[in-house]
């Protein structure tokens, strides 16, 4: 992977990424974040919602444009500043999503890049669309991709991470402030029901 600067960076230059929504990949992506919603995991109580079965976490897609930004467009040492984002259907257990980012505006001036992002199904419908904002790194970053492990009790942990890494530890960093700021003020409550 090779990381573009600015100065190689145009309106219109555009990359994606396709993937296939996972069951088991969704499994480790809810885990990983601790997005226990069971519209997620759970097949008997999403059958009661407007979906019918499991759907993607939105964030987990959004995770795809992540990964575009970061190995192809710009590419390895960019910098994510920020994302919009708009859901707009539901991304299903087994749907192949295409990943897509297009450069909308250049500012040299500020290392900066506007990015229209969208994801679309297999069906060519829309299910996110944003902008996001990037800088690129001010040299061409040269990135030789690490192996993975293949088995053993970590097998599947580091595909994981790779996925779950753009937005890990920014939902991790929220929880535990959150969490912090809470019980300062001593208001930490159980969840109401009913």
């Amino acid at each position: 992977m090779i990381g573009r600067t600015i100065a190689e960076m145009h309106t219109g230059d555009h990359a994606e990424i396709t993937r296939v929504v996972d069951a088991q990949v969704i499994a480790s992506f809810v885990e990983a974040v601790g997005d226990h919603n069971p519209v997620h995991s759970d097949p008997a109580y999403a059958a009661t919602t407007p979906f019918k079965e499991p759907i993607a976490p939105g964030i987990f897609t959004a995770g795809l444009i992540s990964a575009v930004i970061g190995t192809t467009l710009p590419g390895p040492g960019a910098i994510y500043l920020s994302q919009s984002l708009k859901f707009l259907k539901p991304v299903m257990f087994g749907d192949r999503i295409t990943a897509r980012a297009e450069v909308v505006e250049v500012l040299p001036e500020r290392n900066r890049l506007r990015l229209k992002t969208v994801c679309t199904n297999q069906n060519g419908d829309e299910v996110l669309t944003g902008e996001a904002w990037v800088m690129p790194s001010k040299t061409a970053v040269v990135y030789e991709e690490r192996p993975r492990e293949t088995n053993g009790a970590n097998a599947g942990a580091t595909d994981t991470m790779l996925a779950c890494a753009p937005w890990l530890w920014p939902a991790r960093a929220m929880a535990f402030w959150g969490g912090l700021g809470l019980a300062m003020l001593g208001q930490v409550q159980e969840p109401r029901r009913g």
